[in-house]
């Protein structure tokens, strides 16, 4: 059972809101994702808008509730009411307990985010040893922001290091540059977010601006990290030629080897994460990009002797 935690005790130990067997899309080989929760970042295309929280929340399928009531009968908050329309919980009342997902017999109600120990994260990571030797894989670290959660994630790395397991971090950039520098001395790779080059309309799209995002990458590059850049590729916000031609000639500039790119083209999948959370996607002004605007992009980068890349 999921118990309700103060914000302090939130900061010190981490939610985790996800371990993902058989990766094969967040670094090399075959590998296991570990998610926390919290992020600086809120991005409008979030595929994962149960990360952006550092707090645990309730999520709610309602093709999938039987209205059996179970959960009404057993909430110690009175907080679920069965209508018409499905369970509706209070916010008011509801303490995030979980017993309402603990005793609902088709998971419509789901807690996300719990705490595991070290201990409970290395025992899963071990378990998949064979898979990253075979494959030249290993554990990502991902979110989320996993450099929210420097110290424990720092401990993860140490303990991953010391057992000769490959580490990468997944990481949006956003950190103190000092807390960056030091998980990328125990990091083997790093996939880093980037987003637009426009501060103006990253804060408008990310809700923050991105000086210090870009600042970390150039600090970590001349440190020599391994490093691919990941970008959401987003029609209207980030798809353009302009924003596409600053970004390949700031990739350029970094120091070290030549970065690889990824580009991952915006879709809508997420909206079913959002309907269980309560919320709203996509209310009409996110886009897919064409396929001639995706092949326009690799060129753009291209030009610029940068390896671009659809998916991955």
């Amino acid at each position: 059972m999921l118990l309700a935690m103060t914000s302090h005790q939130i900061k010190m130990q981490p939610l985790i809101f996800d371990v993902k067997r058989y990766a094969i899309n967040d670094g090399p080989g075959i590998r296991m994702t570990v998610f926390t929760k919290g992020c600086p970042l809120s991005c409008a295309w979030c595929h994962n808008p149960e990360s952006i929280s550092p707090r645990p929340q309730k999520l709610y399928t309602a093709d999938k509730c039987i209205g059996c009531n179970t959960c009404v009968e057993a909430c110690p908050e009175n907080a679920c009411v069965l209508t018409p329309q499905g369970i509706v919980t209070d916010p008011e009342l509801c303490k995030l307990c979980g017993i309402c997902a603990d005793v609902c017999p088709t998971k419509a109600t789901e807690i996300s985010g719990r705490t595991m120990s070290k201990e409970e994260i290395m025992e899963k990571i071990e378990k998949e040893r064979v898979f990253f030797d075979q494959s030249g894989g290993g554990v990502t670290f991902s979110g989320g922001e996993p450099l929210q959660h420097a110290d424990f994630l720092i401990e993860l790395l140490d303990e991953c290091g010391e057992r000769g397991i490959h580490r990468t971090v997944d990481t949006t950039g956003l950190a103190k540059t000092k807390t960056l520098l030091e998980v990328a001395k125990r990091t083997d790779h790093f996939l880093y977010d980037l987003k637009t080059m426009d501060s103006v309309k990253h804060k408008k799209w990310t809700g923050v601006p991105n000086e210090q995002i870009l600042a970390n990458l150039k600090t970590l590059s001349a440190t020599g990290a391994t490093i691919n850049i990941r970008i959401p590729l987003v029609k209207g916000v980030n798809a353009d030629e302009e924003n596409i031609r600053q970004t390949a000639a700031f990739v350029a500039g970094l120091d070290g080897e030549k970065k690889k790119v990824n580009l991952l083209p915006y879709h809508n999948i997420a909206a079913r994460k959002y309907q269980k959370l309560g919320g709203e996607y996509n209310p009409g002004k996110l886009q897919e990009p064409s396929e001639d605007e995706q092949e326009e992009s690799v060129a753009i980068f291209a030009e610029y002797g940068i390896e671009a890349i659809i998916g991955g």
